[in-house]
């Protein structure tokens, strides 16, 4: 007979690790999506790797899907207390069994977005230091550099986290406003709804602009990893979620359509497939000066570095959560006893971070004697442009199972929720996530850049390795739950219902 999993009634009033507040979770969340980030690296790669006009409205539609997917996320997060956040929601929602075949997905796409991040990091340093020095530096080595760096952050306390990407994002915010103002000066074409446009998006390359839409957005559905260490779990979780959805998504909507403006819509494809990042920077040095462009430089290196700890942040946390309830290895739990950081999972994230790097770096055009032209974006549409692209595929995936199960959790007690919130919102938003994935797999040969000299995509093993790797966690999840259940029922019970001590 399964044992049912204990419960706890946590003192939220005086438990010390309870530090984050709607703010704080807030800027986490916005943090992890990077807003310079997402303007300079995946604006400019989703244009430029979709071919896509569309994709400022592309956002829009984001906002709407997942401001409908958090209405339900937050009234279930009104009754689940834990830090493995879907995977313990797919276990409350549906079962076990599902809830530890989510688990596994969930733990592969936020190491593919977090790794991928640290592809445009390496990048974006070497870029930094040939235009302010001339230092011709290999972006790998910034890259291991920002590695160790995270892996020191988050063995530590989370407060710390919380106040550098506080400052951190307020100073992004301000460079994307003043890009944004340029533009409208700059209008090379004029101003025009091009970009907003239905045609503009219901195009080729639709599934590509959404799956740089979504990685941008990732990181609202990491605010109930933080349940154990908000101050008001049953409020502060649902309040944060929908403000960084709001406020993120707006802003991504307008900065995007403002960089169609500033290049003009019948240029904005071709120059950011030949600048990429260095798009934003260029209109900035064009109309602000060189002091402003350099730090705005600075910001953009800072923005990718604050991503890559949030998400660094997240996965350290699944990886305890799993170890402390018996789905991964116990040690995988363990945590600092003086403010309760993950440090396990935090260095075992950093091992996967490093493996992954030197793979690429194995492959990197200019270890095999390209010229310096040839292999200058290849961590941008290689390593950043798989990895991140996979991963938020991977997610939207997860998202979808997510939105069933909250109607599954709701329907054995509604516990006083409005049907919109546990029955309609939910649903409306597992058909659209659903599609949503659907559009990123049909796209997938042009997300990897498989295209031939006549502009026709084609399929090849790389393509298939990276629906596997999304796709193929959700069934070794299921085959290690039966294996669970029948050979250790005691923590079988304990999946998804509460970590022990």
């Amino acid at each position: 007979m399964i044992q049912q999993a204990p419960t706890h009634d946590v003192d939220t009033a005086h438990d010390p690790r309870r530090r984050l507040g709607v703010i704080s979770i807030a800027l986490m969340i916005i943090a992890a999506s990077a807003p310079l980030t997402a303007v300079g690296g995946g604006f400019t790669t989703s244009f430029a790797v979709s071919g896509n006009l569309g994709v400022p409205l592309s956002f829009f539609i984001l906002v709407a899907v997942f401001l409908v997917f958090a209405l339900g996320y937050a009234a279930m997060s009104r009754f689940i207390d834990n830090a493995g956040a879907f995977y313990a929601y797919v276990a409350q929602g549906l079962s076990r069994s599902l809830g530890i075949g989510a688990s596994m997905v969930a733990l592969v796409a936020y190491n593919l977005m977090q790794i991928g991040i640290n592809a445009m990091f390496g990048f974006s340093v070497a870029d930094l230091l040939l235009s302010l020095f001339g230092w011709q530096t290999p972006w790998w080595i910034w890259s291991l550099v920002g590695v160790a760096i995270v892996g020191m952050l988050g063995v530590n306390r989370i407060d710390l986290s919380a106040k550098v990407l506080g400052v951190v994002v307020a100073l992004e915010f301000l460079v994307v406003i003043v890009f944004d103002v340029v533009a409208l000066i700059a209008q090379p074409e004029g101003v025009s709804a091009r970009g907003l446009l239905v045609d503009d998006l219901f195009a080729p390359g639709i599934g590509v602009a959404f799956a740089f839409g979504v990685a941008a957005f990732m990181g609202f559905e990491s605010a109930a990893i933080y349940s154990r260490e908000a101050k008001d779990p049953k409020r502060t979780i649902g309040r944060a979620t929908m403000l960084a959805i709001a406020v993120a998504g707006t802003f991504y909507g307008l900065s995007a359509w403002l960089m169609t403006v500033a290049v003009g819509p019948s240029s904005v494809v071709g120059v950011a497939a030949e600048q990429g990042p260095g798009l934003v920077f260029g209109v900035l040095a064009e109309h602000t000066g060189a002091i402003f462009t350099d730090l705005a430089n600075v910001m953009f290196v800072t923005s990718i570095f604050a991503a890559m700890l949030s998400f660094h942040n997240a996965v350290a946390r699944y990886f305890s959560t799993l170890g402390c309830e018996g789905v991964l290895p116990g040690w995988l739990g363990a945590q600092r006893a003086l403010h309760g950081a993950p440090w396990a999972g935090s260095m075992t994230q950093s091992a996967l971070g490093l493996l992954v790097l030197l793979v690429f770096v194995a492959f990197d055009p200019a270890m095999r004697g390209a010229s310096a032209e040839e292999a200058a974006l290849y961590p941008v549409l290689t390593m950043f442009t798989w990895l991140t692209s996979s991963g938020a595929a991977g997610l939207t995936f997860l998202m979808s199972i997510v939105a069933v199960a909250i109607i599954g959790y709701f329907a054995r007690d509604s516990r006083g929720v409005g049907v919109v919130q546990r029955l309609v919102a939910p649903a409306i938003a597992a058909v659209s996530l659903a599609a949503l994935f659907v559009l990123m797999l049909v796209n997938f040969d042009l997300l990897l850049g498989q295209v031939d000299e006549t502009g026709q995509t084609y399929t090849t093993g790389l393509t298939w390795f990276f629906i596997l790797l999304l796709v193929l966690p959700l069934l070794v999840g299921l085959a290690w739950a039966a294996v669970m259940r029948r050979g250790a029922p005691e923590r079988y019970a304990l999946v998804g219902h509460g970590e022990h001590d």
